[in-house]
């Protein structure tokens, strides 16, 4: 899977296009992934020990991975994903600008 955690994405189809946001969580078992305000759901919770009011909560739920494509923030574009090796480290670049993508922090 090309896209990772805390990478910069737009959403390409669905509600939510046209959506420029960045990734919770990715699933590359099944080619999902939590894009933060994307696809919002609501959820019942009963109530627990440590909500004991229970309630209705708004969250994200996965979309497919293929709904989305990498943003190149200085370009203001979206992009595949290629890779370059040097020297023998491998590297994951924009194709169309050939700008290299900066590894997010955890």
């Amino acid at each position: 899977m090309k896209i990772k955690t805390g990478d910069t994405v737009k959403v390409i189809s669905g509600h939510y296009k046209g959506t420029v946001s960045e990734v919770k969580s990715v699933d590359p078992k099944n080619n999902k992934v939590i894009v933060e305000g994307v696809n919002m759901i609501k959820k019942s919770l009963k109530p627990n020990q440590q909500n004991p009011e229970g309630g209705v909560i708004e969250k994200e739920a996965e979309i497919d991975a293929s709904n989305v494509m990498l943003y190149d923030k200085k370009a203001k574009s979206i992009s595949r994903v290629g890779y370059k090796v040097e020297d023998g480290k491998k590297t994951r670049i924009f194709k169309k600008s050939g700008a290299e993508i900066k590894e997010a922090k955890k």
